[in-house]
């Protein structure tokens, strides 16, 4: 089998193919499981869980069009990434997996950043600052095109849960960039006194 980044032939027991494999996606992957974790100690279990999944199955994966590979471990990921976040959440039964927020009603969905210049990274910060349980909804919804009607299915809630969890998602998002944006317009209104 080929690997379509580090073009390393592997096979179960080739050690120096699993390093190739795990060196060529290895970050990619991380950045899927910050997604859903939102901090990097938890994000890195998730990476070694899963990997080891990857490992394991690599010898059932057949390639049928280029970047299915990429597909299949970052199905991998999510679906770990979630078991993860079950299995802490029975652990910890004082901790709801969908906590009550408070999130300003009505904010206008035409709030203007045109002036602002958000990176990639400042916006993925934002979203691991979400709870859990909006972060782990926004992210099948928005980055993984989850309906609302598989998300319940897959996290156990209904389908308006879901949809409820997406809404007060974008609604703290929305607050945090309207936050970032009313900082930056004061540091330049400082800088030019």
């Amino acid at each position: 089998m080929i690997f379509p980044r580090s073009k390393t032939k592997a096979s179960g027991s080739d050690q120096a193919s699993i390093g190739g494999l795990y060196d060529s996606y290895a970050p990619w992957l991380l950045g899927i499981c910050l997604q859903y974790m939102g901090n990097r100690e938890d994000a890195e279990d998730v990476l070694h869980d899963g990997f080891m999944k990857i490992i394991l199955n690599i010898g059932k994966f057949k390639e049928r069009q280029p970047g299915s590979l990429e597909a299949w471990m970052r199905k991998i990921m999510v679906n770990t990434a979630l078991k993860y976040i079950r299995d802490h959440k029975k652990e910890k039964r004082t901790v709801d997996m969908f906590p009550a927020l408070e999130v300003q009603d009505g904010t206008d969905d035409r709030d203007d950043f045109s002036g602002c210049d958000f990176s990639k990274d400042q916006l993925m910060n934002m979203i691991r600052e979400l709870p859990s349980g909006y972060r782990t909804v926004f992210n099948l919804y928005v980055m993984d095109n989850y309906s609302h009607k598989e998300i319940g299915k897959m996290l156990g809630i209904s389908e308006n849960t879901s949809k409820s969890q997406l809404s007060k998602a974008r609604s703290f998002l929305r607050k945090r960039l309207n936050e970032y944006q009313n900082e930056m317009n004061y540091a330049r209104a400082e800088s030019s006194r």
